[in-house]
């Protein structure tokens, strides 16, 4: 089996427009958290959301380009860029054939298809653009970061709510593991802020009107966001070959399926995530420094997840930090694990801990370090990331530093 390491990483989320301006929201507390600008914002109850400011699309594709690029490829884009700019590779010569792209979405291109139903229903138009089909569809942006790069490798979506991003992920690292590719990028993209994607989630009745706050007692729900985040994956020998930068390892992935309840979260099915995925690391529970939580800031998801960590770790859960950064990004659903990978990357690379802000009331049911709105330095040697998702499906990844 090959070894599986991080060699880029690239984002456009709401805390920044490139890794590093994530890094420091992330350091600062910061929390993008604000009201949305969006066509239709006064018939929702629903008014804020962790929404990318001053974005102009017009600024950044031809005319050509935007009738094909719903805004969540733009945002694919962007963190593709940055990642294999980022990596050093050069896929002009035969890795492109060994390269693939796997991006986690759950709605694909629901802003073209948002807007083409407005058109049709209620503009009564009889005609929508003739590439709404190839601009919507959950493979869009990773079909076109493939074609932008010429990689020519396993390219797909995977659409598994809220775990999508983590099981992208992990199926890219067990593509390099058993020699399926060479190189693999992976992640994934969301962009729901749009009046249909905020009108159906307001119907759950689990989002906060006012902010999110993870693990606190008064917490109220979830926040939604937008973004992308995409990582290059390389197998371990090629990258140490060509001397690339190792950001961290990949060493373990789980996913399982509750298969109890469509929207509640068990506590079976997260726990053998988790325990499976540390075996699959071969690392030892002691070694486990820092866990980046799914953390949605439902009193639901927020106690079943401590009370999976309690009993993975027994007493170790006491030491570990636990912080949950959707508090700061808000909740990019499918594209949400690829943005918290990037807290378990800093953590590694710099010994920086992302806070859960927002956090003002202690939980008895949530009894452990959530890093309250100051992030903390410590030398972390092993991270995890945790996303558990509508349909009771988990998926957790395992990474250390190399």
């Amino acid at each position: 089996m090959h070894r599986v390491v991080i060699t880029g990483q690239g984002t456009f989320n709401p805390l920044g427009k490139s890794v590093a301006e994530t890094w420091k929201a992330f350091q600062e507390g910061h929390c993008a958290i604000a009201p949305v600008d969006i066509d239709g914002v006064e018939r929702l109850s629903i008014k804020i959301g962790g929404q990318i400011k001053d974005y102009n699309p017009e600024d950044h594709f031809n005319r050509q380009e935007l009738a094909l690029y719903d805004r969540y490829t733009q945002f694919a884009l962007f963190a593709a860029s940055e990642a294999i700019e980022q990596s050093g590779l050069d896929f002009s010569n035969d890795l492109a054939l060994h390269t693939g792209v796997v991006i986690g979405t759950a709605a694909g291109g629901l802003n073209t298809l948002d807007e083409s139903y407005k058109q049709v229903y209620q503009e009564k138009k009889n005609r929508v653009h003739p590439l709404v089909v190839p601009k919507l569809m959950n493979n869009a942006a990773a079909s076109i970061v493939s074609m932008k790069y010429n990689l020519q490798g396993p390219t797909y979506s995977i659409a598994t709510a809220c775990a999508s991003s983590n099981h992208a992920i992990g199926s890219a690292y067990q593509l390099i593991q058993t020699g399926g590719a060479t190189c693999m990028i992976a992640g994934g993209s969301e962009c729901m802020i749009c009046f249909g994607g905020i009108k159906v989630w307001e119907a759950l009745r689990v989002m906060s009107s006012n902010t999110c706050r993870p693990f606190s007692r008064n917490r109220k729900g979830m926040i939604m966001g937008e973004g992308a985040a995409l990582f290059v994956l390389e197998e371990y020998e090629s990258a140490r070959n060509r001397g690339a930068d190792i950001l961290a390892e990949i060493i373990g992935f789980s996913m399982t399926s509750d298969a109890k309840d469509i929207v509640v979260l068990s506590m079976d099915g997260p726990k053998r995530a988790m325990e499976n995925a540390i075996s699959n690391a071969k690392v030892n529970r002691e070694e486990v420094d820092y866990i980046n939580a799914h953390g949605t800031g439902t009193v639901v998801n927020d106690r079943v997840e401590t009370a999976v960590i309690k009993q993975v770790f027994g007493e170790r859960a006491k030491e570990l930090m636990v912080s949950s950064t959707k508090s700061m990004h808000g909740h990019l659903i499918g594209g949400t694990g690829a943005i918290e990978l990037l807290a378990c990357t800093l953590a590694l690379q710099k010994g920086v801990i992302a806070p859960t802000v927002n956090y003002e009331e202690f939980d008895p049911e949530c009894d452990l370090n959530v890093v309250p709105n100051e992030a903390q330095e410590a030398k972390v040697r092993v991270s995890i990331s945790n996303a558990f998702a509508f349909g009771g499906l988990n998926a957790v990844l395992v990474l250390k530093r190399t």
